[in-house]
C-alpha cells in the first residue's frame, strides 16, 4: 500500500466514500504524495509520452499557428503567450523557435506557464534557457490582463471528473469507498444527482450507462473564453476525447506506458479521462467567444503542413533518421495512432479565420 493510498483509506474511514472527482484530485495533486506534484512522468523514462516529445514538428507547427493568430489579432505590441500544463517545456521551446519567422511575435510575446509541479517548473526553466524568461502561475485566474494566445496540450484530460451510473434505483454518483478487506473499491452513492448535471438523453439511457462530467474543464474554458471576450486572443486545445457528448466510461490509469487499475497504488499512476469537446465548446460560446473545430489532430497537423515540414526536416538525413521522421508523422497524424483519437479545437475573440480548421 502506498503512503497516499493509506492516507485516502484513512480519509474514507473517517468521512465515508468520496466522489471520483475528489479521488482524482487527491491522487494527482496531493502536495506531498500526488502524482503530478512529486514526479516528472513524461517521456520514455516516465509513464507516458506526449506529442511534443514525439517530434519537434508538433511544437513547430503550433508556433506557426500562434504567429498566424498574432497577425490575425492585428499584431498587438504586447501579448501573453500562455501554456497550460507545459510538461518539460518541450512544446514551448519548439513553438518559440518556429515563432522566430516573425520577430514581431517574439518581441510581443511574454511567456506565462500554468504549472503546479515544482519539479516540472525546474525542467521548464532549463528547457527554455536562452529562449524565454517565463512567469509561472498556479492558476489561470492569475494571468495578467491584455490579449493572450493560449496553448493546452493534454491538459484537460487530467482534470477531475464526476461519474454517474444509471442503476436500478435511477442515476447515482459513482464513489470510491472501502471493501470488506479495507481496500479501495468503487460503489454508488445513495442520493440522486441534480438532473442538470446529466447529459441529454439520460432518461432513456440503459442500465449500467456511465456519464462523465468534467466541471473543472468547462469552468477553465469558460474563464479563458471570458478573458478572450474582454481582451482578445485565441486558445488552441489538443486532447483525446469525443466531439459529441454521450455515455461511456473512460477513466483510466497509466504506469510505465501500460494501463493499470485506477484504484491500485494511487500516486504511482497517472489518471485521465477523455475530454468532451461538445461541452467545452458550449462553455466557450456561452461566454461570447467563437469556436473553431473540433477537428482531428491528424487533419489539423496535415493542414498546418506536417508533411511538408517532415520533408524539409528529412532532407539530407540518413535513411534511419528519415525513417524516424516518417514514423513520427504516422504517430502524430495516423488514424490508428494519435491522429483520430486526439482532437484540436480553437477558441477566439473576435472571430478569427485561422489555419488548421
Amino acid at each position: 500500500m502506498t503512503v497516499l493510498e493509506e492516507k485516502i483509506c484513512k480519509l474514507i474511514a473517517a468521512v465515508g466514500p468520496i466522489s471520483v472527482a475528489d479521488y482524482m484530485s487527491i491522487v494527482l495533486s496531493d502536495p506531498d504524495h500526488g502524482y503530478y506534484t512529486t514526479r516528472t512522468a513524461i517521456g520514455l523514462e516516465g509513464d507516458f509520452i506526449t506529442a511534443p516529445e514525439i517530434s519537434q514538428m508538433f511544437g513547430e507547427l503550433i508556433g506557426i499557428w500562434c504567429v498566424a493568430a498574432y497577425e490575425a489579432l492585428g499584431r498587438p505590441p504586447r501579448l501573453s503567450l500562455v501554456e497550460l500544463g507545459p510538461g518539460r517545456g518541450t512544446l514551448m521551446a519548439d513553438l518559440l523557435r518556429a515563432g522566430r519567422v516573425d520577430p514581431g511575435f517574439i518581441r510581443a510575446a511574454e511567456v506565462h506557464l500554468v504549472e503546479i509541479s515544482p519539479e516540472l517548473r525546474r525542467r521548464q526553466a532549463a528547457g527554455l534557457t536562452g529562449l524565454a524568461s517565463p512567469i509561472w502561475h498556479d492558476r489561470i485566474d492569475d494571468l495578467p490582463d491584455g490579449p493572450l494566445i493560449v496553448v493546452a496540450n493534454e491538459f484537460f484530460d487530467a482534470l477531475p471528473i464526476r461519474q454517474f451510473v444509471r442503476s436500478e434505483r435511477g442515476w447515482r454518483e459513482r464513489v470510491v469507498g472501502l471493501d470488506d478487506n479495507g481496500n479501495l473499491a468503487f460503489g454508488l452513492g445513495a442520493a440522486a444527482p441534480d438532473p442538470a448535471l446529466l447529459p441529454a438523453g439520460a432518461a432513456e439511457a440503459p442500465l449500467g450507462a456511465v456519464a462523465e462530467i468534467n466541471r473543472p474543464a468547462e469552468a477553465i474554458v469558460g474563464t479563458l473564453a471570458h478573458r478572450l471576450a474582454q481582451h482578445g486572443g485565441a486558445a488552441l486545445i489538443f486532447d483525446y476525447g469525443h466531439v459529441k457528448s454521450g455515455f461511456g466510461e473512460t477513466l483510466q490509469a497509466v504506469r510505465a506506458h501500460h494501463y493499470a487499475d485506477p484504484l491500485r497504488e494511487p500516486g504511482e499512476c497517472d489518471l485521465t479521462a477523455h475530454v468532451d469537446f461538445d461541452r467545452l465548446a458550449a462553455a466557450a460560446t456561452a461566454e461570447g467567444a467563437s469556436v473553431l473545430g473540433p477537428t482531428t489532430q491528424g487533419d489539423f497537423l496535415l493542414a498546418m503542413g506536417l508533411t511538408e515540414r517532415a520533408g524539409a526536416l528529412g532532407a539530407g538525413r540518413n535513411a534511419e533518421e528519415q525513417a524516424n521522421i516518417v514514423a513520427a508523422v504516422e504517430r502524430l497524424a495516423g488514424p490508428d495512432e494519435m491522429g483520430t483519437l486526439f482532437k484540436a479545437m480553437a477558441v477566439t475573440h473576435p472571430p478569427l479565420a485561422l489555419p488548421g480548421f
